[in-house]
């Protein structure tokens, strides 16, 4: 990387290409007419992969090149996109127009900055592929990939946290053939795959070192839609390794905005939400294969009701964390697991209290984080009072203010300082009538789980929706 490039004076930013061979991938891209920045994707023990599948394999490989692209194209969101080798179809260019929008609005709104009208892919046909033969066009149901015929065996990546582990147990609950994956080195991750019983897969993705010589030489900085880089990458491992189902662990809650900002809604999960798993799961179906399915085995539910669901999976508790600041450190403490003070241990202490008995939520967390004067403020942005909701994957204030209500008449829960204040400050102000927990824990059916799959529903939250 050069010493002289101004990130955030470029012009152009260049998908260049991709290439694999022996379990890696490398994605190539650059800004004007400069030295390449090359991610490399390593997928362990990859098999050689059967001719039946190259041209798939090809497809998810091409979508993975131009979703992990907004790792780059952030550092300097210059107005010209160009792909190397051609224009996109309309299914691919919407995609990624979308992803690209709404997943930067955070990191857009932080900086100051308006990508509305700014990101455009080219595009040049209306077919999904040329591979697909003539008669793509733009009618309302669109042309359907070959199936692979993909053997029926489930991608499911676990975070460290409740969520996935709830999906994790769903499936298992059904006799489903499944694997536990994650792309990354969280020896904290690794220790909840073990935990599963699962057979696991590691993948690892390495940033093009230049981004970091960018980021020094002032590019623009901030929170990308990670999930969607991980999606294109099981994408990718499905065909790869041999799996019909991609199943995330992602809640109806993170759809939700986390507000709106110049009339965009700015949602900090938008990879998460349902949204974008319509369009990826349309998109694999198109492009990739028929039998690929990508969905979220927990979009039915809220936060609420998921974790009454996990709070009967008592084996994980000693393993689990959400935190994300203290995510990386491995102990025997709950300390080492739970910081106490971020929005994330935060709501998923005030989400679990309603399910879990208090001296088995206290041993989780080694503290009681609702005894604590000094988190209120933490708290009152759970609940959106006098603060909008975290940038954090964390649920709706609607639903933080119904499990703070649930507490305020608990009494082994009612004198504890913030759910006190809660009580005497906050509660007057409420329409108590709309803040019952039951309506959080019905699921809805708006979902895109699979049919082999939805019996594990039942599992999570009660009956199918």
């Amino acid at each position: 990387m050069t010493h002289t490039i101004q990130p955030r004076l470029t012009q152009v930013f260049r998908f260049l290409g991709t290439r694999y061979a022996d379990g890696m991938a490398e994605l190539s891209y650059a800004f004007d007419d400069g030295e390449p920045l090359v991610e490399r994707i390593r997928f362990p023990a990859a098999p050689v992969l059967p001719p039946a599948r190259q041209a798939a394999f090809d497809a998810a490989l091409k979508l993975l090149h131009l979703v992990a692209g907004v790792s780059y194209y952030k550092a300097g969101v210059p107005p010209q996109i160009e792909v190397a080798d051609g224009p996109l179809d309309d299914a691919t260019a919407d995609l990624l127009d979308a992803l690209y929008l709404h997943g930067l609005a955070e990191f857009a709104y932080r900086n100051g900055l308006d990508l509305r009208g700014r990101i455009k892919f080219p595009r040049g046909s209306a077919s999904p592929s040329p591979r697909r033969g003539e008669g793509g066009g733009e009618g309302p149901i669109a042309p359907q990939a070959p199936p692979l015929n993909l053997p029926k065996r489930t991608l499911v990546p676990i975070g460290g946290g409740k969520d996935s582990l709830v999906a994790v147990e769903a499936i298992k609950s059904i006799g489903g053939n499944a694997t536990a994956v994650w792309v990354g080195n969280s020896p904290l991750i690794a220790a909840c795959a073990e935990r599963t019983g699962l057979p696991t897969l590691n993948i690892q993705r390495e940033l093009a070192p230049e981004l970091f010589e960018l980021n020094r030489l002032g590019a623009w900085n901030g929170h990308i839609p990670v999930t969607a880089v991980n999606s294109a990458i099981l994408a990718v491992a499905a065909i790869l390794y041999g799996h019909d189902s991609i199943a995330f662990a992602n809640e109806r809650s993170a759809s939700a905005a986390t507000l709106e900002y110049e009339g965009q809604q700015v949602n900090h999960q938008w990879s998460k939400g349902y949204a974008f798993e319509t369009l990826l799961s349309d998109w694999l179906h198109s492009h990739v294969a028929a039998d690929l399915d990508y969905c979220s085995l927990l979009r039915p539910y809220s936060e609420l009701a998921i974790t009454r669901a996990f709070a009967k999976l008592t084996p994980y508790f000693d393993s689990f964390s959400s935190c994300n600041r203290n995510f990386r450190i491995l102990g025997p403490r709950p300390a080492d697991r739970w910081c106490g003070q971020c929005p994330k241990c935060h709501f998923v202490f005030l989400a679990l209290a309603p399910f879990c008995p208090k001296p088995r939520l206290l041993a989780i967390f080694g503290r009681n984080l609702l005894d604590d004067e000094s988190q209120a403020a933490g708290f009152d942005a759970l609940l959106e009072y006098q603060d909008h909701k975290p940038f954090e994957c964390v649920g709706e204030g609607a639903e933080a203010r119904a499990a703070m209500v649930a507490l305020s008449r608990r009494p082994e829960w009612a004198e504890d300082a913030l759910v006190a204040r809660f009580r005497s400050e906050i509660l007057p102000q409420l329409d108590v009538a709309q803040l019952a927990l039951e309506p959080w824990l019905a699921p809805s059916g708006e979902h895109h789980v699979p049919a082999r799959l939805q019996p594990a529903l039942a599992a999570i939250g009660g009956p199918n929706p």
